[in-house]
């Protein structure tokens, strides 16, 4: 059997036109839409992740402003800025980029990013939002997957999908997105037990647990589609995913790329998120001032 490469980039490419077309709309109407990324580590790849954010903002007509604290950064400094960034009315979007410094509790600081303006789905309300249908920023990472599949035309109503990993940032979310899609789904994790038990049933298996080579071609039956959310950096310095690409292949049905399939999708996200939390909070901003 071949194996179908599901390529982010051209998605990506399409994605980061709708956000050039809906910035350009914003601006024709005297907003600028504007994300702000707080950093506080000195982490080479998250420095790197950050710049690309950054590069791929200008591109697309979205200011990004980056607020470096610097890896000695204290807990209450890192709230600080949050809480004025979310009352700063020219902010629209707001990330609070991972590793942290030691003792600070991300947990705690993410609930400091305004609802509207959690572009990523950091907030816990914007986890609960989700969970019962109510508007709110998915995780962009989650909304990649779900992105790819229906730019793929790859049906998950009535299908079997298993998520492996339930973090709140791609598992849990993913799961809710997958929900909103009738998609039968399985959530695994480290205590679930042999794998295949699982994946060998599932028509989709998404794999976003940050483990190099957690899933093999032993663990599929032919035809599966294979979403490869893992992003795991070499002692070379290269990028692989949580898949074991080689064995895989011939056995999947699709698979995505590391580098080039989710991650191509979630930079882009973050950008079109950003723009439509400008104009909600625009629209927002209008109903407030018309007389009732």
């Amino acid at each position: 059997m071949s194996t179908t490469l599901l390529s982010g980039r051209n998605l990506a490419k399409l994605i980061q036109q709708k956000v050039r077309d809906q910035a350009r709309d914003l601006e024709a109407d005297g907003l600028r839409p504007t994300l702000a990324v707080v950093v506080a580590t000195n982490d080479g790849s998250t420095q790197w992740y950050v710049r690309s954010i950054e590069r791929a903002a200008e591109g697309a007509g979205v200011h990004c402003r980056i607020v470096d604290l610097g890896s000695d950064a204290t807990e209450q400094a890192l709230a600080s800025v949050l809480k004025d960034l979310s009352a700063e009315p020219s902010v629209n979007g707001i990330i609070l980029q991972t590793p942290l410094p030691p003792g600070v509790d991300a947990d705690a600081l993410v609930g400091h990013i305004a609802p509207e303006k959690d572009i990523d789905g950091a907030n816990p309300l914007s986890l609960g939002r989700l969970a019962v249908g109510q508007p709110a920023f998915a995780p962009a990472t989650a909304r990649a997957v779900t992105e790819i599949l229906d730019h793929f035309d790859i049906p998950v109503a009535g299908r079997n999908v298993v998520v492996i990993g339930r973090s709140a940032v791609v598992g849990k979310p993913l799961s809710l997105l997958l929900l909103e899609r009738d998609a039968a789904v399985t959530v695994c994790h480290s205590r679930s037990g042999p794998l295949e038990e699982y994946t060998r049933k599932a028509a989709v298996v998404v794999v976003a647990a940050g483990r190099t080579g957690l899933l093999n071609g032993s663990h599929i039956s032919s035809g599966t589609v294979v979403i490869d959310v893992g992003t795991n950096v070499l002692a070379d310095g290269s990028l692989v995913g949580d898949v074991d690409e080689a064995s895989v292949r011939g056995i999947a049905g699709a698979l995505t790329p590391v580098p080039g399939g989710v991650g191509s999708v979630t930079t882009s996200l973050i950008l079109l998120h950003t723009t439509r939390a400008a104009r909600q909070q625009s629209c927002a901003q209008v109903r407030e001032t018309v007389p009732i």
